[in-house]
């Protein structure tokens, strides 16, 4: 399995934003408004994501104290990871294409002024939970193991 790639999920990011913006466009009049706090679930996960994270990085380094790693359970771990980091990416491209599209009209209608704060919170959610999906990524690798950087080498994401 190769690890998260940040070229997949600017991908996903951008093709999400295309997709949303253009619905905006034709459609924003029949939206609903968005409710302020509708990104705190992504925050939400990405504190349980970063605390499970850590939980499994000494566990996986072989701390004395901690017991071990089951490899089933850190495969899940890494898959939940992934999963995570592609929602978090497409959330990010969507909340983007709010705030993009909502902006520029929040002094025009109320409605866009909502779904602005809507959006700014909602993208800052899901890049939280981003970067808490790579950290559990990265904390479930093994030392030693194929990604692991050799002596003196400075360790490289695949990008």
């Amino acid at each position: 399995m190769r690890f998260t790639r940040a070229r997949d999920l600017a991908v996903a990011a951008v093709l999400t934003g295309l997709a949303v913006h253009l619905l905006l466009r034709v459609a924003y009049d029949q939206v609903p408004p968005l409710p302020t706090f509708a990104g705190g679930t992504l925050a939400a996960l990405a504190l349980v994501e970063a605390g499970l994270g850590y939980s499994l990085r000494s566990r996986i380094r072989g701390h004395r104290e901690a017991r071990p790693v089951p490899p089933l359970t850190a495969a899940r771990a890494v898959a939940l990871a992934k999963a995570s980091s592609l929602l978090g990416a497409i959330m990010f491209g969507g909340w983007l294409a709010v705030l993009g599209y909502a902006l520029p009209r929040r002094d025009q209608f109320p409605a866009a002024a909502s779904d602005t704060r809507s959006a700014v919170i909602g993208a800052l959610c899901a890049s939280l939970l981003v970067a808490a999906a790579l950290w559990l990524e990265y904390c479930c690798r093994t030392p030693g193991g194929p990604d692991a950087p050799r002596d003196g080498e400075q360790h490289r994401h695949a990008a």
